[in-house]
């Protein structure tokens, strides 16, 4: 059997359309709903859906006042507040085209990243560094009084019109700009029973910062079109005191990173009695977090594979668990396959790269100003992920790794997920990296990069590798590190550490 799945097509998005109107529609019939909670170890500060959309309505007119017009590039340069949804949504409203962007991105790189886009104004926080460009800059205070004036009229038009521009994370080379369209949203609905199984009265707590793209789709914009309560940590939370606000605010679904589940493995958490489950993406889950985190609570996690261009696509889900190993499957409205070098689907069992149906309603717009980048992820009626996975017999995706990611052992395609799932099982290896290493002219090896916990020399790293990995897979170098470097999205970034050795050399 080959390894395509077609799950039917989805329903098409309504037109006209606004992505930000779409997200409120909801909250308009629950205007003393409470549709946001910024958590603290003290209280929360609470948001009416009445007092959101009234915000996010008047920065919408604060921007056209300020001279923007529908098309205009508008950088968002924020902080983890408030303010960063508001300004996202207040620009969609009126056919501004808000760019989310990390705060936590130098001003050398915020400056190549707004160079592609050339912003016609940039909203900044104080402390976070903006780009050295010719641009409008629209500041803090002027953006939080925007929040009283009278409302803004939706500005409606075409589903396929460019909404937004999100930031590749940049992992494998130069970040690029990636347009989303206004039906971006309505493909999202795709996500609520295939993966978060989400419904009007949850409270879905998020862990990540109102500036990270996976908080803002997740985390907010999701629960609030279904009218949704949305909880999120309040700035300077540390990943400890999470169990604490799960449990108070009455959570009934958490949604985090995989690094953020081990974090808070390491302390005793409590009982969760109103947590129906867990939602994991951002990178692979290792299934012995899962495990850990299942016997913790007695809940289960369920992950997802996505990635910029159309976020989430292949989920597990309350109604369809995964296999072990596996992320899930193609998500109704889907069409999915797994392809080989001359893009045509593979056998199922056999590794090869994740493709997803060119008409997808999710699919990006292309990269801004980059026709030919964009061309070459089209293939054959296809788009091509660039990550390498295997489907089984009933469908469900393994995630091996990205293309450029996956290593040669001998002759052999290993994945670095593999390797780093079997050390992944050492207590005392808190965080590990696979990578393929260059050691001398022509001659590569497997190294893994690890942090420890406890006690940990080469001879015990190697011993386990003899009794876990095929010897092809064992890795040569074994290197520790104080910590593991990640993306500004919070991804492994295994480039740099492949950089950062031959540094060292």
């Amino acid at each position: 059997m080959h390894a395509l799945i077609d799950t039917g097509p989805f329903a098409p998005c309504p037109s006209p359309f606004n992505l930000a109107e779409y997200v409120l529609r909801a909250g308009q019939a629950l205007p003393d709903k409470i549709a946001l909670q910024i958590l603290s170890v003290t209280g929360a500060e609470r948001w009416s859906y009445a007092a959101l959309i009234r915000a996010i309505r008047g920065t919408g007119t604060g921007l056209l006042q300020a001279g923007l017009t529908p098309g205009d590039r508008l950088l968002l340069r924020l902080d983890n507040t408030v303010d960063f949804p508001l300004a996202y949504l207040g620009a969609i409203a009126v056919g501004v085209v808000p760019v989310p962007t990390s705060s936590q991105l130098t001003q050398a790189e915020i400056t190549a990243m707004a160079q592609q886009i050339a912003p016609q104004a940039v909203i900044a926080a104080p402390d976070i560094a903006r780009p050295d460009i010719a641009a409008k800059v629209i500041d803090l205070a002027t953006l939080r009084s925007w929040r009283e004036l009278p409302p803004c009229d939706f500005e409606m038009g075409d589903p396929e019109r460019l909404a937004y521009l999100v930031f590749t994370s940049g992992t494998s080379g130069a970040p690029r700009a990636v347009m989303h369209a206004h039906r971006a949203i309505w493909a999202r609905r795709m996500m609520w029973r295939d993966w978060y199984g989400l419904t009007k009265g949850d409270r879905l707590l998020h862990a990540g910062a109102f500036n990270w793209t996976y908080t803002l789709g997740t985390g907010l914009l999701d629960p609030w079109t279904l009218g949704a309560t949305a909880l999120i940590p309040a700035a300077g939370i540390k990943p400890a005191q999470l169990p604490l606000l799960l449990k108070r605010f009455d959570a009934t679904i958490f949604a985090a990173a995989p690094g953020v589940y081990r974090q808070l493995l390491k302390s005793p958490i409590p009982a969760l009695p109103r947590l129906r489950h867990g939602l994991s993406a951002g990178e692979k889950l290792p299934e012995e977090t899962r495990a850990k985190w299942s016997k913790a609570t007695g809940r289960r996690v369920f992950e997802s594979l996505g990635m910029s261009e159309i976020s989430t696509y292949v989920s597990a889900s309350p109604e369809r668990a995964a296999p072990l190993g596996a992320s899930g499957f193609a998500q109704t409205g889907r069409r999915i396959a797994v392809l080989d070098a001359a893009h045509q689907p593979v056998a199922r069992g056999t590794p090869g790269i994740m493709a997803i149906d060119a008409q997808d309603p999710g699919l990006f717009l292309g990269y801004w100003n980059d026709a030919a980048q964009t061309e070459a992820r089209f293939a054959k009626g296809w788009f091509l992920t660039g990550d390498t996975v295997s489907m089984d017999e009933a469908g469900a995706i393994t995630y091996l790794g990205r293309d450029d990611d996956m290593m040669n052992a001998g002759g052999y395609r290993v994945s670095p997920l593999e390797v780093e799932r079997a050390f992944e099982a050492l207590p005392q290896i808190s965080e590990c990296a696979a990578v393929e290493l260059s050691v001398r002219e022509g001659v590569k090896v497997i190294a893994l990069f690890y942090v420890a916990d406890g006690p940990c020399n080469e001879a015990e790293l190697a011993d386990h590798a003899e009794t876990v990995l095929a010897r092809y897979k064992h890795p040569r170098l074994y290197i520790a590190r104080a910590d593991i470097p990640r993306s500004a999205n919070n991804k492994l970034n295994r480039a740099a550490l492949r950089a950062g050795w031959k540094g060292s050399q």
